[in-house]
């Protein structure tokens, strides 16, 4: 395999937060501590957040939870909705806290990131990450894990150790040659970053079981069988750096906006909230990362689970000129929905997805029409993004978005907005 390039003297740190949305409902409830919390998915289905508790309970990642509810109350637990603003603003936070600790910054996920930590070979990096932990404790209330090693995945499997054994106290430096090994080979290749289930079962066949084996499987069989993603993960356990830090991501290609529906919606009215809604929420999206959008994509679908008669259709359209202007969006993707809806279906999902993303400052000229960016609806939709984000989202709302919202996902167990709602701030008595 090629190393030209590629240094094997690189610092790389991983902190991901622990439990992350189930640590967000305990920073603001202090009642939920040592007892099983897990958090739902969408309509308040499956679980996809674990406390300790609920995973020493032996139920697993994305089991549904009704078929757990009275074993998790029986232990005094509780399950709650997703409470995505509040993940979201507390992500933030975090964040904002590791950008003190490193210039080099990769936001990997909602609960995780990289830190770039060369400038920081002379000091104790067990001690900085001990530091790291405590200070987003301190300042978030959120506990966090810290694995620091050579290479993006090397840092991810000395984080899973952190994570999981006490006795490293959060935190786990793997540079030292006989530490990674011994790390490596208790890893089995499933738990590697960036294997697949196909690549874990094809791997296994072969008898390679853990990622030590894998590191020093023959050169000839790598480059036979693993694919350019394949190459990289063995380089990066062998030490050397092939996953570059990604400080700036790229803007997205396209956005999508979907979710399913509390119960089965007939009504054309209801779809056409839904759809409002789902505009709304992906054109903030596109405004965010200062760009417009020149295609869109309107789906809808029924339920293909349950019985009965079905439909899935979707319409699509181009925009010209480009537009993340809300009001124009709404009004083109409620056309379409009028064109895709059919009476008589009881539909369980509807959606809208944006494509040919292009940074404002690319957007063509036209003659013949004005863009949005050139006139005073660009001053508009910065004020209402303005007050949605000082004072909480849907402050200021478009009509057809709807006011009841009988359609919206099931959250029963929904707790505040405690970070982004006025109403909802914590009061100290």
């Amino acid at each position: 395999m090629l190393k030209i390039g590629f240094s094997d003297q690189n610092i790389v740190a991983l902190v991901d937060c622990n439990n992350f949305y189930v640590s967000c409902e305990r920073v603001f409830d202090p009642s939920l501590e040592g007892k099983p919390v897990a958090v739902l998915s969408n309509n308040d289905g499956c679980l996809v957040s674990r406390s300790n508790e609920v995973k020493a309970l032996n139920i697993p990642m994305g089991a549904p939870g009704f078929k757990h509810e009275a074993l998790i109350r029986k232990h005094g637990g509780t399950l709650l909705s997703s409470n995505y603003a509040l993940y979201a603003d507390m992500s933030s936070r975090v964040m904002r806290v590791l950008e003190d600790f490193s210039p080099e910054l990769e936001i990997y996920s909602i609960d995780e990131a990289f830190l770039g930590l060369n400038g920081f070979r002379n000091r104790d990096l067990q001690q900085y990450g001990s530091q790291i932990r405590q200070t987003v404790r301190k300042w978030t209330g959120i506990p966090v894990s810290v694995g620091i090693s050579r290479t993006k995945t090397l840092a991810k499997i000395a984080n899973h150790y952190a994570k999981r054994y006490p006795g490293y106290h959060g935190c786990l430096v793997l540079l030292d040659d006989d530490r990674i090994e011994k790390a490596l080979k208790q890893t089995p290749v499933a738990k590697i970053w960036g294997i697949g289930r196909q690549y874990d079962k094809f791997l296994r066949q072969n008898g390679i079981e853990n990622a030590w084996q894998l590191r020093n499987a023959p050169e000839k069989f790598i480059d036979h069988y693993l694919t350019s993603v394949g190459h990289k993960t063995v380089l990066e356990l062998q030490g050397f750096s092939c996953i570059e830090m990604d400080e700036a991501p790229a803007a997205k290609k396209s956005v999508i906006c979907s979710k399913s529906f509390g119960k089965q919606v007939t009504k054309l009215s209801e779809l056409e909230e839904a759809v409002s809604t789902y505009v709304t929420r992906a054109a903030e999206k596109i405004r965010a990362q200062k760009c417009v959008a020149g295609h869109m994509l309107v789906f809808l679908n029924t339920n293909r689970f349950k019985e009965g008669p079905q439909y899935n259709n979707s319409a699509q359209t181009t925009l010209t000129p480009p537009t993340a202007f809300t009001p124009d969006l709404i009004r083109t993707a409620l056309e379409l929905l009028r064109d895709l809806y059919l009476p008589g279906f009881e539909y369980k999902k509807a959606g809208v997805m944006f494509s040919d993303i292009i940074p404002e400052e690319d957007v063509p000229l036209s003659l013949i029409e004005t863009n949005y960016l050139d006139d005073r609806r660009k001053a508009l939709t910065e004020a209402i993004d303005k007050l949605n984000k000082r004072n909480g989202r849907d402050t200021v709302f478009f009509a057809s978005s709807g006011v009841k919202k009988e359609w919206e996902m099931k959250r029963a167990r929904l707790s505040p907005a405690y970070t982004t709602r006025w109403k909802d701030l914590p009061r100290v008595k």
